[in-house]
């Protein structure tokens, strides 16, 4: 990560996708607060979906405190609150229209990732409008997309040369809990870690303690930061790479 390469940041995220259920919020909230090694967990966020009549006032308290205790991103579940990955519609159109309103919410999202991994040149171009770091791009495929789904694929902090010629900004999700936990049994870790979960695995209560266990232990053998940071860090130096080289099916 340019001058920064010789070190090794750890930052970690949160798919906060079910903000108005009582306990899963409870628990996130508490698991947020606590900052587990030193990580200020950011919470990306899915907006309340006006189809589905959710509780527009319950959502934004929560997520008010959730932005005081890390840093705050966009979610985005194209499809329903429960379906990530759209089945139809504009996608940047839906990215655009959530984030204007966040911004007329005063919450003022700086990151984002698509639900599902799902992204396309349009939307990565409505990131980019937004001035979003986008964390959508992953180190390796997710297991569970079927062939010829798209995703982009990145390792490192990157700026993204669009075919629109905008450019977007991208810092790359490289961790779930499981890979952690593996790559922890290594001597050798990467130079970034983007440690990531879903605020339903906080319901279970064997992977609340895999994340404090693992956020404690990686918290000493990498620098921790946050996202928010580590943008203001890595990205000045990031590489520029086109979008056909990120772009994935």
């Amino acid at each position: 990560m340019g001058a920064t390469s010789r070190e090794r940041y750890a930052v970690a995220s949160c798919h906060v996708e079910r903000l108005l259920d009582d306990d899963v919020w409870a628990r996130f909230c508490t698991v947020q607060a606590s900052a587990p090694g030193g990580f200020r967990i950011a919470a990306l966020i899915r907006p309340p979906d006006p189809a589905y009549d959710e509780d527009e006032t319950t959502w934004l308290a929560r997520a008010r405190i959730a932005a005081t205790q890390g840093p705050l991103g966009h979610h985005t579940h194209w499809t329903a609150p429960d379906h990530a990955r759209p089945t139809g519609g504009e996608t940047a159109a839906r990215v655009r229209a959530e984030g204007e309103h966040l911004r007329e919410l005063r919450l003022g999202p700086t990151l984002f990732c698509g639900g599902g991994w799902y992204t396309d040149a349009e939307v990565a171009g409505a990131c980019a409008e937004l001035e979003y770091v986008d964390c959508t791009p992953r180190a390796s495929r997710p297991s569970y997309l079927a062939p010829g789904e798209r995703w982009a694929s990145l390792d490192a902090p990157a700026h993204v040369e669009l075919p629109s010629g905008s450019v977007l900004r991208a810092i790359p999700t490289t961790h779930t809990l499981g890979d952690v936990t593996r790559a922890l049994r290594s001597r050798d870790l990467p130079p970034l870690l983007h440690v990531y979960f879903h605020d339903t695995d906080l319901l279970d209560r064997r992977r609340r303690v895999l994340l404090g266990f693992v956020l404690r232990l990686l918290a000493r053998r990498a620098t921790v930061t946050d996202l928010v940071e580590l943008a203001a860090r890595a990205l000045p130096e990031a590489p520029r790479i086109r979008w056909d080289d990120v772009a994935r099916t």
